[in-house]
C-alpha cells in the first residue's frame, strides 16, 4: 500500500453538498495543513435543497473550500475542473441515491452513476491522480442469503437498478485500474444515518411523519435488519482509505496488476427494525420533538416487503480493520441522540 500525505493536497470532492460528501470536506478543512478542497455538487431537488444549502454554508467559511455548481454527466466542464484545478485525490460520492426512486425514475441513475463516474474515470486518466476513492453501496449485495457480507462474495444479483449501477462502477473502475494504472479504491457503505442526513432515508422518514401525526409503515413486518453506520464512522472510515492507495506493481507478464481494491463500511452489528424505531422514538421524545404522551402504536404501521429491498444488510469489516485499523463503532442510540438533536434545532 502507498501512503499518502494529505497535507498541503489537492482533493476534488463530488457530491460535496451530500450527506456524505459535506461531512467528509468539513473534517478534512478542519484537520489537515494547507488542503485544498474543490466541492462539486448539481444540487438537485431529490430531497430538500435547503439541507443541501445547510451543509454548503458550514463549508463555505472556509478559505482554502472552492464549491462549482456543475453536473457530473457533463464531460467538458468536469475536464475544465481537473485542467485548472489539477487534484491529486479524487473522492466521487455523487450519485443518484436511493433504491425506490430508482424504480420510478431510472434515467437519474444512468446519467449520474454511470454517464457521471465514467468521466470521472476518463479525467483520471488523463490528468494522473495519486488515489480515487468512489462510493459504491452495500446494495451490490444484493439477495445474497450467506452474512455477513464479504467483499470476497460474488454480488452478480443486483435486486435494483440503483444497485446495478453501483456494481457497473465497481468493474468499470477495475478496468481503468487495469489499463491505465489507476489506482482507486471502492467503498461499500451500509445504511448511513446522522444529523443533516438524507430526508429519505427511512429514519429522516419516520421522524418527519411522527412529527406530521402520520403513521410509519414498518416494512417485512418489522423482520427486516439494517447495519446502520453513523455518519463520523464513515468519515473516518474514507479519510484513511485515502491515505493508503493500492500499489502500482506489475505481474509477471510484465503488464499493470490493477492497482483496486474494495472494503465495506458498516457498523457490522445489524439491528432489526422494530428496535431501531423504538430507539428512534425514545430519542424524538427525549429531544423534545415529539410531546411526551404520543401514542406510537396508534402510528404505526407493519407492511410487506417494497420492491428492490432487501430483509438483512451486514458487513464484513475484517479487510478494513487489517489494513487500515478501522472499525466502525458508533452505538446506534448515540447515534440517533445526535440526529434527533439536530433535527429540532433545525426543524423547530
Amino acid at each position: 500500500m502507498k501512503k499518502i500525505e494529505l497535507n498541503n493536497k489537492k482533493i476534488l470532492i463530488t457530491g460535496a453538498a451530500g450527506f456524505i460528501g459535506s461531512n467528509l470536506a468539513k473534517r478534512l478543512l478542519k484537520e489537515f495543513k494547507n488542503i485544498n478542497v474543490i466541492g462539486l455538487d448539481n444540487m438537485n431537488n431529490y430531497y430538500d435543497v435547503k439541507i443541501k444549502e445547510f451543509r454548503l454554508s458550514e463549508l463555505k467559511e472556509y478559505n482554502n473550500f472552492i464549491f462549482i455548481k456543475e453536473n457530473l454527466a457533463n464531460k467538458e466542464t468536469i475536464e475544465e475542473i481537473f485542467k485548472k484545478y489539477k487534484p491529486e485525490i479524487v473522492v466521487n460520492l455523487a450519485a443518484q441515491a436511493g433504491v425506490r426512486y430508482s424504480i420510478t425514475n431510472p434515467d437519474a441513475y444512468i446519467e449520474s452513476n454511470l454517464i457521471g463516474f465514467y468521466n470521472i474515470l476518463e479525467c483520471c486518466r488523463n490528468y494522473p491522480v495519486e488515489h480515487l476513492v468512489y462510493a459504491s453501496s452495500s446494495s451490490v449485495y444484493g439477495s445474497n442469503k450467506k452474512v455477513p457480507y464479504s467483499t470476497d462474495d460474488k454480488v452478480d444479483n443486483p435486486v435494483s437498478l440503483y444497485a446495478a449501477t453501483k456494481k457497473s462502477d465497481e468493474l468499470m473502475a477495475h478496468s481503468y485500474s487495469k489499463l491505465y494504472n489507476i489506482p482507486s479504491t471502492g467503498l461499500r457503505f451500509f445504511t448511513v444515518y446522522g444529523p443533516a442526513g438524507r430526508p429519505d432515508m427511512a429514519y429522516f422518514g419516520f421522524a418527519n411523519k411522527l412529527v406530521a401525526g402520520e403513521t410509519i409503515e414498518i416494512f417485512n413486518y418489522g423482520k427486516c435488519k439494517r447495519d446502520f453506520t453513523y455518519i463520523d464512522d464513515i468519515v473516518e472510515g474514507i479519510i484513511r482509505v485515502m491515505q493508503g492507495a493500492p500499489e502500482k506493481q506489475n505481474g509477471e507478464d510484465g503488464l499493470p496488476i490493477p492497482p483496486y481494491a474494495i472494503y465495506n463500511i458498516g457498523n457490522s452489528n445489524p439491528e432489526n427494525l422494530l428496535d431501531f424505531v423504538e430507539i428512534l422514538q425514545e430519542e424524538l421524545l427525549r429531544a423534545g420533538v415529539l410531546p411526551k404522551d404520543y401514542d406510537f402504536e396508534a402510528h404505526k404501521k407493519l407492511v410487506p416487503m417494497q420492491p428492490g429491498d432487501v430483509p438483512i444488510t451486514y458487513a464484513d469489516t475484517t479487510p478494513l480493520e487489517r489494513d487500515y485499523g478501522f472499525k466502525p463503532n458508533t452505538p446506534l442510540r448515540d447515534g440517533l441522540r445526535k440526529f434527533a438533536e439536530w433535527y429540532k434545532n433545525f426543524y423547530m
